[in-house]
């Protein structure tokens, strides 16, 4: 019996079944839809499918009137209140019960296979959400049983949330081999490229004199063409430095020309 407080819901409602009386089983053989007189249903009308709670009820109600004629609590499926005949998929044997606890066994067919298979379904889509729910109890009641999971703080215990503040990163510095930061340059500034020995612009004029057959020449990058004129009285080589001791005086001017011819 289901709880006074549930509602009842329609699963399924079928305008046109047979209804037949079918002969007592005498073995545990499956029932045949062939040994009925087809052809002579006793009793036809309409098939509605309800459910209050987990059972179903197929009941058997005049077309016109909706009074009932029969009624079959069905408490499981596949199950005894519902059977499956060996010879048709629209025919079944139906356990009916009255208000006083008596029970027999009738039999039912639809005229179309649509309809079978629509009573097919209605049941199993049932039973089906009475398993997930059984199921959805029993988990239910071992975790009421298990050992709970204790996630609160004990006693004296902290914890610290770090919220938006990130750890900032320093930029390396560079340095030199030394350890000493490098200066940037001058702002500004240019570094010229050095000059190739391939575009060298400076010309050696040679001076035609008694005294000048040899001389140093000194490079200016500002003036390439600057001819440096001889000093017939200096020493050719008076670029090199050297301890006034060491230094011959300049006497007998005439034989300078003597150290240029080597």
């Amino acid at each position: 019996m289901a709880a006074e407080g549930e509602y009842e819901s329609i699963l399924c409602v079928k305008p046109d079944v047979s209804v037949y009386r079918i002969p007592p089983r005498a073995s545990n053989r499956a029932y045949r839809a062939a040994d009925w007189k087809l052809d002579t249903p006793d009793w036809s009308g309409r098939m509605r499918i309800t459910a209050k709670g987990k059972v179903a009820y197929i009941k058997l109600e005049d077309k016109v009137s909706g009074e009932l004629f029969a009624q079959a609590p069905v408490k499981e499926y596949p199950g005894v209140a519902v059977e499956t005949v060996s010879d048709s998929s629209r025919y079944f044997v139906l356990r009916i019960q009255d208000d006083n606890g008596r029970s027999a066994f009738i039999g039912v067919g639809f005229g179309d296979r649509g309809d079978a298979f629509d009573f097919n379904v209605a049941l199993q889509d049932h039973f089906k959400w009475v398993k997930q729910e059984n199921e959805i109890s029993k988990s239910a009641q071992l975790g009421d049983s298990g050992p709970k999971l204790d996630l609160g703080f004990k006693e004296g215990q902290t914890i610290t949330l770090n919220i938006g503040q990130g750890k900032k990163r320093d930029k390396p510095r560079p340095q030199s081999s030394g350890g000493f930061g490098l200066l940037p340059p001058p702002p500004g500034g240019k570094i010229a490229p050095p000059p190739s020995s391939g575009s060298s612009n400076h010309n050696i004029v040679p001076q035609t004199g008694g005294t000048a057959t040899g001389c140093l020449l000194e490079l200016d990058s500002s003036n390439s063409n600057t001819v440096v004129q001889p000093n017939p009285s200096s020493d050719l080589w008076g670029d090199f430095s050297a301890p006034a001791s060491s230094v011959p005086p300049p006497s007998r001017p005439q034989n300078t020309a003597n150290w240029i011819q080597f």
